[in-house]
């Protein structure tokens, strides 16, 4: 639950962040939770959660 709530927030902010700098409209911003939603009712959504997790374990054991 913790890795979905940060990815959300590192999304959010890439995408404030882009929609600032005028390289990310605000119709390409709402293409993309749509294409977040669509995704997350689809069969593909325990492969992407289950590489998101994977993913964010491998990050969090490597150590400076």
């Amino acid at each position: 639950m913790a890795v979905s709530i940060s990815a959300v927030l590192l999304l959010l902010i890439l995408a404030v962040i882009f929609m600032r700098n005028g390289a990310l409209k605000v119709s390409h911003a709402l293409v993309c939770v749509l294409l977040g939603f669509y995704l997350a009712g689809t069969s593909m959504a325990p492969t992407i959660h289950s590489g998101l997790t994977t993913t964010a374990d491998l990050v969090s054991s490597l150590r400076p």
